[in-house]
């Protein structure tokens, strides 16, 4: 009986540990990609890697405090493949100042935005 009782905490102290593991850069990634059918890790002739090719956008997908690193990925992916930039911002409830930052450039330089909660 008591074993049984310790194997049940055991239990739940592992899936609740497993649900609240923090999700990665690639896990929004491929949701945001498999949505828009996009290519996921699209290599340029560089060897740099859009994360996200769309049949419109070329997609940086990053953290929210690396905001100003996707404006120049994004653009540069743009450039690099003739379609339009975008970034996919992941963003958790304090993370308001990054998109307002972001949106002030995304605005001027015709950069699409796309938030992904976290």
């Amino acid at each position: 009986m008591l074993k049984s009782f310790i194997y049940i905490i055991l239990l739940s102290v592992f899936f609740n540990a497993c649900s609240s593991v923090k999700k990665n850069e690639r896990y929004y990634q491929e949701k945001l990609c498999s949505k828009l059918d996009g290519l996921m890790e699209y290599t340029l002739k560089d060897k740099t890697r859009v994360d996200c090719l769309s049949s419109e956008y070329a997609i940086e997908v990053d953290w929210a405090e690396k905001w100003a690193e996707g404006v120049g990925q994004s653009l540069y992916y743009a450039q690099m493949t003739n379609k339009k930039p975008a970034i996919a911002l992941i963003v958790g409830s304090k993370d308001e100042r990054y998109v307002r930052r972001l949106n002030t450039l995304a605005k001027k330089l015709d950069i699409k935005i796309f938030i992904v909660n976290k």
